[in-house]
């Protein structure tokens, strides 16, 4: 048993390896994106206007996305794949798609039809300012069927991802940075001429980022040998598991979410480019977040619900262990590196055109906050799999509870003092509270999972991690003149910096003999071996 928990831990780095290298091209090219709006829009009024337009038909995205849709589809399509076969297997999708398809298609009319309403609703102090509500409604009308394509492509994520298909999926994403960077840069260059303000040309490049995400996947699905039939069949037993799975998890796997949700309306009320501000730093932490907690996450689900279906409880445990402690071996030093390189990682990345130095203290200050919470992000996205593969939604859906009124309580409390800096500490508590819950309640439900294995590899992580502090902060001191200096310099000094750090942490870690790392480092040398 312990030889085949092992393989299972070693299928799920592999995964996890081709997951994290597609969602890190993503990433990376997201944060080109979020450079392109830096550079011409800086952060206030035209920014903040589509940050609030796109975070409307977002927060679906990521409940439909990468939360309930995908967590429960993998679920019941891996349960179908193992025990009814192939043919009912591809009945069920078809069914899925057609039914997502009606469903989205009537959100998305109502939401492009209440749009004024709903921005009102969650940044009602854009309406203070001439025409920055007018322009926010006019934003989310365009974007709306965004979400259309990008719920389509989860479910076709979820087939590709059952079968053992995983790069092509996390790359997807990058098709839809490149739909927005190319296509809503020339028409944020075209538009102007008409009589449209630039801001527009961004929000239709993506519609057609959404598009391209949803496209791509379709050469890969088509060898695995899909074949579509349209079809609805709202009696059938499999769609019903799913929308039963989804009900409670649309709450429970999105705390995250919901708190940004709230968070928007807290910080509409602040300075403006406070919205700004703290979308550019959570774009950053979504970073290691989308690398090592989503990839994880994705690599993750099929072989847990693998071990649910065969009702293999003792490798089910051991799977969810070692996977948790390979994310903290990742997120752990991430957290650290970013609390102490904020500054000059979000001068480099930002600070050009309409982009100042005075937002990037700001966006700096709201990543420290974030980054306290990084480890929870992550983690968290390991734990609700499990509750899914048990087929038992609801303490997720109280964890989410937990976090939204932590997060409302601690904002309240603290944003007077703290202004937009409070948000983000909040949303990082509040996710650490929802740790906290979802591990107590996992482990009764696992009948206890190995404290002392974790509790060691915790250790051995936080002591490798303190030696790599120590570390950054001599190099910060002895690489300052060029962390000041010209772009060029900048970029050679964080890299150095990045990168000597890295390496002193993992030969600690080695030094340690963290078992995990092992796992991974093998998968990377098998991988530039292959």
């Amino acid at each position: 048993m312990a030889k085949k928990a092992s393989s299972s831990t070693g299928k799920i780095a592999r995964s996890a390896g081709a997951v994290s290298g597609a969602v890190m091209c993503s990433r990376v090219l997201g944060l080109v994106r979020e450079q392109v709006f830096a550079g011409m829009f800086g952060a206030g009024y035209a920014y903040d206007a589509f940050v609030v337009a796109f975070r409307i038909p977002n927060l679906l995205r990521d409940l439909f996305g990468e939360g309930a849709l995908s967590a429960a589809f993998v679920t019941v399509f891996s349960d179908y794949d193992t025990n009814r076969g192939r043919e009912a297997t591809w009945q069920l999708a078809s069914n899925v798609l057609v039914f997502i398809s009606i469903l989205l298609s009537l959100i998305t009319l109502a939401g492009v039809f209440f749009a004024g309403p709903i921005v009102n609703l969650l940044a009602p102090d854009f309406s203070l300012v001439a025409g920055k509500a007018e322009l926010t409604s006019l934003l989310t009308r365009i974007m709306f069927p965004f979400l259309v394509f990008v719920a389509l492509s989860a479910v076709v994520m979820g087939v590709l991802n059952t079968r053992g298909k995983f790069f092509v999926p996390a790359m997807s994403s990058s098709f839809f940075n490149l739909g927005s960077i190319v296509g809503g840069v020339s028409l944020a260059l075209i538009l102007p001429k008409f009589g449209q303000p630039a801001i527009v040309g961004m929000a239709w490049g993506t519609l057609i980022g959404g598009f391209l995400q949803l496209c791509i996947q379709f050469p890969t699905l088509k060898k695995t040998g899909f074949i579509f039939r349209p079809h609805l069949n709202l009696r059938d037993a499999g769609l019903k598991r799913i929308l039963w799975l989804m009900l409670p998890a649309t709450i429970g796997l999105s705390a995250t979410q919901i708190n940004i949700f709230v968070n928007t309306n807290f910080a509409s009320s602040c300075v403006e480019g406070s919205v700004s501000w703290l979308n550019y730093a959570f774009r950053m932490v979504q970073l290691p977040i989308g690398v090592f907690g989503v990839a994880f996450s994705i690599a993750a689900m099929p072989v847990l619900a693998q071990h649910a279906a065969k009702n293999d409880l003792k490798g089910l445990k051991h799977t969810f262990s070692s996977s948790l402690v390979m994310v903290f071996s990742l997120t752990i030093p991430a957290t650290v590196g970013l609390i102490l390189l904020a500054r000059p990682i979000i001068r480099l990345i930002f600070e050009h055109g309409a982009f100042t130095a005075v937002d990037t203290l700001h966006t700096s200050q709201a990543l420290t906050c974030y980054a306290y919470g990084l480890f929870a992000y992550s983690a968290v996205k390991i734990m609700v799999p499990v509750f899914y593969a048990l087929n038992d939604t609801k303490y997720p859906v109280i964890g989410s509870f937990i976090a939204v009124a932590a997060n409302i309580t601690i904002i309240t409390l603290t944003i007077d003092t703290f202004e937009f800096r409070a948000i983000a500490l909040s949303t990082s508590c509040s996710m650490v509270l929802n740790f906290l819950f979802l591990g107590t309640i996992l482990y009764r439900k696992l009948t206890g999972f190995s404290l002392s294995y974790l509790s060691l590899g915790v250790i051995k992580i936080l002591l490798a991690s303190s030696v790599m502090a120590v570390g950054i902060m001599g190099l910060l001191k002895l690489f300052n003149p060029m962390l000041l200096g010209s772009i060029p310099l900048q970029l050679i000094g964080v890299f150095m910096v990045i990168g000597a750090a890295a390496l002193l942490y993992g030969i600690t870690l080695h030094m340690l003999r963290l078992p995990e790392l092992k796992v991974i480092t093998e998968k990377v040398e098998q991988r530039f071996k292959g």
